[in-house]
C-alpha cells in the first residue's frame, strides 16, 4: 500500500491543495480499512466497496485512497452524520466498520508541539496517533442485494406519474401504480414552473418498424 504522505497528497488535491483534520482522518480510516480486509491495491477492479456515513470532506479522502466512487457503485452514501465508514471485501463477504473517536480532539494535544493553533495541532496529531486512539472497529455483516453492486442495471421501469425512468429496484407500487420515490413519497425538489421539455406532454407509445416512440406535444416530439 502507498504511503500516508501519498494520500494525503491525492486527498489534498481533490480540494486546491489544503488538508484539514477531517481528510487525515479520512485517509487513515480507509487506510485501516483495506488493511483490516488485506486490500493492498483498494483502487484496482471492483472487489471494495465501502460506506461512507458523512458527506464532508472526509468522504472525498476516502474515495482518494480507495478509489471508490458512485459512478462505480462501489462508494454508497448513508446520510448518518457519523464519522464513520464500513469497508466491505466483496470477494470474502468480511466488513469491517471504522468509526472515528468522538474525544480525539481531546488526545490531539498530546501529539502536536504546543505553538500549534487547534487546526494544525489536530492535522499533526492525526497523521501521528495510534489507530487504537483515533478509531473504534467492529467486524459487521452487510448483505449487498444484486440491486446496488457494481454493474449494469438489473431493471428498469417507467414512473406512471411523471414518465422518468427508474433503475434498479428504486421504485414503489402504490395503487396498483408504478411509481418513483419522488411521485409516491415526495421529492426533495419543488418545481417552479412546468418544464419547457415536459409542458403539456402526452405520452402515446407504440411499436414503428419495432423499435419504441414516444410523442410528445410539447417542443420534443419524438423520443427513442
Amino acid at each position: 500500500m502507498r504511503s500516508l504522505d501519498d494520500f494525503l497528497a491525492d486527498a489534498a488535491a481533490m480540494h486546491r491543495g489544503c488538508v484539514c483534520p477531517g481528510q487525515i482522518l479520512g485517509v487513515r480510516m480507509a487506510m485501516l480499512g483495506c488493511q483490516l480486509l488485506g486490500i493492498d491495491e483498494p483502487t484496482h477492479g471492483k472487489r471494495l466497496i465501502v460506506y461512507v456515513e458523512i458527506d464532508r470532506c472526509m468522504a472525498d479522502a476516502i474515495a482518494a485512497v480507495t478509489g471508490c466512487r458512485l459512478g462505480k457503485r462501489t462508494l454508497k452514501h448513508m446520510d448518518y452524520g457519523k464519522c464513520a465508514c464500513t469497508f466491505v471485501d466483496t470477494l470474502t463477504g468480511r466488513a469491517f466498520r471504522v468509526v472515528a473517536r468522538d474525544d480525539v480532539r481531546d488526545h490531539a494535544w498530546r501529539y502536536a508541539p504546543l505553538a500549534l493553533d487547534k487546526n494544525a495541532a489536530q492535522c499533526e496529531a492525526y497523521k501521528v496517533m495510534p489507530d487504537d486512539e483515533l478509531f473504534a472497529v467492529q467486524e459487521v455483516l452487510i448483505d449487498i442485494p444484486d440491486h446496488d453492486r457494481p454493474g449494469r442495471p438489473i431493471s428498469r421501469v417507467v414512473c406512471a406519474i411523471c414518465d422518468e425512468g427508474i433503475n434498479d429496484r428504486r421504485e414503489v407500487q402504490q395503487n396498483g401504480q408504478v411509481l418513483c420515490r419522488a411521485c409516491a413519497q415526495g421529492g426533495y425538489y419543488q418545481e417552479l414552473r412546468q418544464s419547457i421539455h415536459s409542458q403539456s406532454r402526452k405520452t402515446t407509445r407504440h411499436l414503428r418498424g419495432g423499435r419504441h416512440f414516444s410523442h410528445f406535444t410539447g417542443n420534443i416530439t419524438l423520443l427513442e
